[in-house]
C-alpha cells in the first residue's frame, strides 16, 4: 500500500507520516528533504537558487546519505527547497527516485506537497493535512528553539504565508488537495491525536468505506 500525505509546511504532516509508517511497518520518505538537500547544496556553493543548470546538477548528484543532516531542517534550507522545487527540470530528475521508493515492498508512506497529485496519483490512501498559519509558525518557532536556534515567530509566519502562496501558484506541481484525498485539519490536534485520525482514515479505506 502507498499512503500519500500532502499539505503545507509545519502542518504536522511530517511527524504524522513518520509515525504512520512505524504503525504499519512501512518505509517512510519525507520528500521535502530531497528538495532541501538540493537547495542546501546550492547554498553551500554560494550559487543562485534559481540557476536551473546548477540545481539540476545538484539533483542528479544527490546522495541519500546526506538526508539526515540536521542543517536540512533549518529555515534557510526550507526556503531554498521552495525555490528549487519550482524548477520543472529539478522535479523531473527527482520524480523517478520517489516513485521507485514508493513501489518498493512492503509499503510506503510519502509526505510532501504533490505526492497524491503528481508523484503517486494512484496511491491507495491520500491525506491532505492542513493547520492554521499562526499555529504552524508557532510550531516552527518551537522546533527552531529546540535546536538552539533563534526564532522570530512573526518573520516565520510571513515566510510561511509567502511560501504557501509561491507553492500554490507555481506552474509545476502546485500545492493542492487531490480530488480523492481526505482532509485532516491538524490545527487543534496534538501529535498523537493527529496520528489516530490518520490511522482512522487508512483503516476506513482498507475496509472499503467511502467516509471516515
Amino acid at each position: 500500500m502507498i499512503i500519500a500525505i500532502d499539505g503545507p509546511a509545519a502542518s504536522g504532516k511530517g511527524t504524522l507520516a513518520r509515525k504512520l509508517a512505524q504503525h504499519y511497518g512501512y518505509r517512510h520518505l519525507d520528500t521535502g528533504v530531497i528538495y532541501r538537500a538540493v537547495g542546501y547544496a546550492l547554498l553551500q556553493a554560494g550559487a543562485d537558487l534559481r540557476d536551473e543548470a546548477l540545481a539540476v546538477r545538484a539533483a542528479m548528484e544527490l546522495d541519500p546519505d546526506t538526508f539526515g543532516n540536521p542543517a536540512l531542517k533549518s529555515q534557510k534550507a526550507g526556503e531554498a527547497a521552495s525555490v528549487v522545487s519550482a524548477i520543472p527540470r529539478v522535479r523531473e530528475v527527482l520524480l523517478d527516485f520517489q516513485r521507485r521508493f514508493a513501489a518498493t515492498p512492503p509499503g510506503a508512506v510519502l509526505d510532501g506537497r504533490d505526492i497524491g497529485t503528481v508523484i503517486c496519483p494512484d496511491a491507495e490512501v491520500k491525506i491532505f493535512v492542513v493547520a492554521d498559519a499562526k499555529v504552524r509558525a508557532h510550531r516552527r518557532a518551537l522546533e527552531a528553539k529546540s535546536r538552539g536556534e533563534e526564532a522570530d515567530e512573526a518573520k516565520i509566519l510571513a515566510d510561511i504565508i509567502q511560501r504557501d502562496e509561491r507553492d500554490r501558484t507555481r506552474a509545476s506541481a502546485p500545492l493542492k488537495q487531490a480530488a480523492d484525498a481526505y482532509l485532516l485539519d491538524n490545527t487543534n490536534l496534538d501529535i498523537e491525536a493527529g496520528v489516530r485520525a490518520a490511522i482512522d482514515i487508512v483503516e476506513a479505506v482498507r475496509a472499503g468505506r467511502q467516509r471516515v
